[in-house]
């Protein structure tokens, strides 16, 4: 079986920490010094990792790391159990919300930027979830 890790870059750890365990009601696991954090309460631990902006994410990336909104073919779904309260949350502590709400057939869906400018998620599931879907 594989473990699963999700690691997030930030620029400010500490408003990283405050976003992350305020709106989704993580806790902070170990400390990695001032270089970053454990969070522990969802399916997978997240490690926020201290970067700074406009350092280089590999030796060979030709981008610097930059925390504007900024668009990555990968992004984290977080599954909640009431979708307005925690988007209400997120903006409190920074997020942009970036599209309405909508319904699904499967439950409902918030888009939205964190305050790292990476854009996350917020899945409310009804009924059977994405089985409602049909199919296998």
């Amino acid at each position: 079986m594989v473990e699963l890790r999700v690691c997030i870059d930030v620029d400010d750890l500490d408003k990283a920490i405050g976003f992350y365990t305020e709106v989704l009601g993580l806790k902070v696991g170990r400390r990695f010094g001032d270089s970053g954090a454990e969070l522990l309460g969802g399916s997978a631990p997240i490690d926020l990792l201290a970067k700074p902006a406009g350092s280089q994410p590999s030796p060979n990336s030709f981008s610097m790391r930059d925390y504007r909104r900024h668009w990555t073919p990968v992004h984290l779904d977080f599954v909640v159990t009431d979708v307005e309260a925690a988007v209400e949350r997120a903006k409190a502590q920074g997020a942009v919300l970036e599209h309405p709400i909508k319904d699904q057939p499967w439950g409902r869906l918030a888009l939205l930027a964190d305050p790292f400018g990476h854009g996350i998620c917020f899945l409310q599931f009804k009924g059977r979830g994405y089985d409602e879907l049909g199919g296998s």
